[in-house]
C-alpha cells in the first residue's frame, strides 16, 4: 500500500471506531462536546505550536502564500453558490445556513490529520499556514451574518480573540522567532498531547455520523457536496496554478481546499440561530463522501 491508502484507510478505521462504540451504546452523541472541547483547547493547540516551534521557518515567505489560495477559492465558491441559491428562491436562513458549509473547509479537524499522514511535518506545516486562511473566513462570517441576522461585534471579535489554535500559532511563531527554549519536559509533554488529536477527532467524526440526515435534507447535501468536494478545490487548483505553485506548495493548497465542510460552519450556524441542523446534515454526509473524493484528488496530484 502507498501513504494515501494507509492514511484514508486508517482514518476510516478510526471514524469507524467511534460510529461502532455509538452502535453497541459505549459512547453516545453526549460525548462529541466534551471530546472536542479536549481536542480544540488542549489537544490540537499542542499540536500546532509543537510543529510550529520545532519547523525551519526560513521559508516563511513561502508559505505566507498558502492563506491566500484558500481565501480566494472560498470567496469565490461563496459568490457562485451565494447567485445559484438566489435562484433557487430560498429564504435567507436556510441560504446562509448552506452558504458557510460551502465557504469553510475542514482545514484543521480534517486537514491535519490527512496532510501529516501522506506528506509528512512539511506537509503538516503547510495544512497549518492554509488553517489560517479558515479562521480569517470565520471571521469574516461573523460580521456578516452579526450585520444579517443581528449579535454584537464584540461577541464576535471575542470568540476569534481567545480561539486556542489561533494563539497556538502565534506563540509558536514567537517562540522558534526569538529561540525561546521550553525545556525537554515541557516540549514532550506537548508534543505526547498533540498525537492525541488524530485518533479523538476521529473518534468524535464516527460519533456524529448519522445517515438519516440524508433523507432530511437531500438535495441542500447534493448542492453542498458539489461545490465543498468539487468546485472549491478545482478553483484553488487554477489559482495555485495562475500563481506558479509547485511541488509542495501547490499539492497541499489543493488538498486543503479538497477537506470537507468545517465544524465551525456548525458553530456559526448555532450562534446566529440559522437552521444548524441543515448544516449539521450537510457538513456530516459530505465528510463521509470526502473519504472517497480526497484519495482520488490526491492521486490526481
Amino acid at each position: 500500500m502507498n501513504a494515501i491508502e494507509i492514511t484514508i484507510l486508517s482514518i476510516i478505521i478510526m471514524i469507524g471506531l467511534g460510529y461502532f462504540l455509538k452502535r453497541i451504546e459505549f459512547l453516545s452523541e453526549k460525548d462529541i462536546d466534551p471530546f472536542n472541547r479536549i481536542v480544540m483547547y488542549i489537544l490540537m493547540p499542542c499540536m500546532i505550536f509543537h510543529a510550529i516551534y520545532s519547523a525551519d521557518l526560513s521559508l516563511l515567505s513561502k508559505l505566507g502564500i498558502l492563506p491566500f489560495i484558500i481565501l480566494a477559492s472560498s470567496f469565490v465558491t461563496g459568490i457562485v453558490s451565494y447567485f445559484i441559491l438566489r435562484q433557487m428562491k430560498l429564504d435567507d436562513i436556510t441560504l446562509w445556513s448552506v452558504l458557510v458549509t460551502v465557504m469553510i473547509a475542514n482545514t484543521a479537524f480534517m486537514g491535519y490529520p490527512v496532510t501529516l499522514g501522506i506528506f509528512g511535518q512539511d506537509g503538516f506545516l503547510r495544512a497549518i499556514f492554509c488553517d489560517i486562511a479558515t479562521l480569517c473566513i470565520f471571521l469574516i462570517l461573523s460580521f456578516v451574518l452579526i450585520m444579517k441576522f443581528g449579535g454584537t461585534v464584540k461577541t464576535a471579535v471575542k470568540k476569534i480573540t481567545f480561539f486556542p489554535p489561533l494563539w497556538a500559532v502565534i506563540l509558536g511563531l514567537g517562540f522558534n522567532f526569538f529561540n525561546i527554549p521550553i525545556g525537554p519536559i515541557i516540549d514532550n509533554t506537548v508534543n505526547y498531547l498533540g498525537q492525541g488529536a488524530i485518533p479523538l477527532i476521529m473518534i468524535a467524526l464516527g460519533l456524529s455520523i448519522d445517515f438519516s440526515a440524508i433523507r432530511r435534507s437531500k438535495s441542500m447535501i447534493v448542492f453542498t457536496s458539489i461545490m465543498k468536494l468539487a468546485f472549491f478545490p478545482l478553483v484553488a487548483f487554477i489559482v495555485a496554478s495562475q500563481i506558479g505553485l509547485v511541488d509542495l506548495q501547490f499539492k497541499i493548497s489543493v488538498v486543503e481546499a479538497a477537506m470537507p465542510s468545517g465544524m465551525m460552519s456548525l458553530l456559526l450556524a448555532i450562534t446566529y440561530k440559522l437552521d444548524y441542523e441543515l448544516t449539521s446534515d450537510c457538513i456530516l454526509i459530505n465528510t463521509v463522501i470526502s473519504l472517497i473524493t480526497l484519495p482520488a484528488i490526491i492521486m490526481i496530484l
